[in-house]
């Protein structure tokens, strides 16, 4: 059957793509490469988003934040093709890429650690590598979920690994913060996600102006 064509630009409201990467199928579920997963899942869930409909090489789901419109998004082309999907929603919907929010894991982050740029390249991360080549663009919104690395583990090992007892809580928690940084990007913008949630909870201070200024050091990076 052949899909409906999106409205013409004058009859659409503006709509916020949210996809969390991840590898399907039951094997993954509780991995550390499937954190973007979890996120979009959790969303879901808050939210009640059937993330059940197959578009685009993914499965996506269509709600509301509040009076925005949003769409979640989890690739099913397993991680290191997820340009392919990303590409194919990006390009159907015709949303600006200020629209478009990715969220996934980083083995350069420590455990629990949560870091938000509204651009930038794909560092070490083959989801991200194939989106940046697939769009031909990296000036998007990401959020990074710390999983931290093992060397006395081989990497493909790791990230396919389950959380362990130590990490679950910090990762849980970041789950939580992306969460809600997420909701913030869509009601506030991008710029207010990152001052707000891009702070290490053990490490805030005191005074409001130093948290701030280290909010600001940290989008820089």
């Amino acid at each position: 059957m052949q899909e409906t064509a999106p409205l013409p630009l004058e009859g659409r409201r503006d709509m916020y793509i949210i996809v969390g990467l991840g590898n399907p199928g039951k094997q993954y579920e509780q991995t550390r490469h499937n954190m973007g997963f979890i996120t979009i899942d959790r969303l879901a869930e808050k939210h009640q988003i059937n993330v059940t409909k197959l578009k685009c090489k993914a499965l996506v789901g269509e709600g509301y934040f509040g009076t925005k419109k949003v769409m979640l998004v989890k690739p099913q082309t397993f991680m290191n093709l997820s340009g392919q999907s990303v590409r194919e929603i990006v390009n159907y919907y015709k949303e600006d890429l200020e629209h478009l929010l990715v969220v996934y894991d980083d083995i350069d982050l420590e455990p629990g650690v949560l870091r938000i740029r509204a651009k930038g390249s794909a560092g070490t991360h083959n989801g991200m590598r194939s989106i940046i080549y697939d769009l031909q663009e990296d000036g998007f919104p990401r959020i990074r979920l710390g999983i931290g690395k093992n060397p006395q583990i081989p990497l493909d090992k790791f990230v396919l690994g389950g959380f362990t007892k130590e990490e679950k809580p910090l990762l849980e928690d970041a789950v939580d913060k992306a969460t809600q940084a997420i909701e913030c990007y869509v009601a506030e913008g991008i710029n207010a996600a990152m001052n707000a949630y891009n702070i290490r909870a053990e490490k805030k201070k005191k005074n409001s102006s130093e948290e701030r200024l280290k909010a600001e050091e940290i989008n820089e990076q």
